[in-house]
């Protein structure tokens, strides 16, 4: 038994532009300067509230509540505006699933646009888990969710990847005792993922593939 857990954000998804577009409308609100959608690469990957936190100014960051606020605001309303999957993730996916592999999502970002950006752009694959960041449980690198992912499915022979863009996905996958996949289309650059021990570092899907089955 296989089973191949992704990261959302970098990952499966490129949602940086949005991401970046609901966080400088909260800081223009909060009259606070804005940032390019480069710097947003370095902002992301520890959850929502982490993000406002980086993106306000060294005096500012009192504001992370008002600044989560206003994100939230505008994202629900604007999470699909520009996010648009990575070439040949479907292709990846529904491959994976249809040769028995489970499939899953354990992303830090909000489980609600988690869920939604997920069934959004991937409504034919069969995932037995999309989980995000919530309160109740610790976010990445923690493996806590993981261990909830790797809680539903039977079998002790189970053979289980990460993959994702970042270190908090390598770690994350350390920390679980599980093999990990860098991806190097995501928000990071090789060096991060190389430093963070990556098992594999990958420059398309089609070698996720070959990693998996080999």
């Amino acid at each position: 038994m296989k089973t191949a857990i992704f990261d959302l954000d970098g990952t499966l998804a490129n949602t940086l532009e949005d991401l970046a577009d609901a966080t400088n409308y909260g800081l223009v609100k909060l009259g606070c300067p804005v940032h390019s959608y480069d710097e947003y690469r370095y902002f992301v990957g520890n959850g929502v509230k982490k993000l406002c936190f980086r993106a306000l100014p060294s005096d500012k960051k009192e504001y992370e509540g008002k600044l989560l606020e206003y994100f939230n605001d505008y994202y629900s309303k604007h999470f699909l505006d520009k996010t648009v999957l990575y070439p040949g993730i479907k292709w990846l996916l529904e491959g994976l699933g249809s040769n028995g592999v489970n499939i899953a999502v354990a992303t830090n970002k909000p489980q609600i646009f988690a869920k939604s950006i997920a069934a959004a752009l991937l409504p034919d694959v069969r995932f037995i888990k999309v989980l995000g960041g919530i309160e109740t449980r610790a976010k990445k690198p923690d493996p806590a969710i993981i261990e909830e992912i790797l809680s539903e499915i039977d079998g002790t022979k189970n053979e289980v990847f990460m993959i994702g863009d970042s270190a908090v996905d390598i770690n994350t996958a350390k920390n679980a005792g599980i093999k990990s996949i860098g991806c190097l289309w995501g928000f990071r650059r090789r060096s991060e993922l190389e430093e963070a021990g990556a098992d594999h570092i990958v420059q398309t899907a089609e070698e996720i593939k070959n990693i998996i089955f080999a």
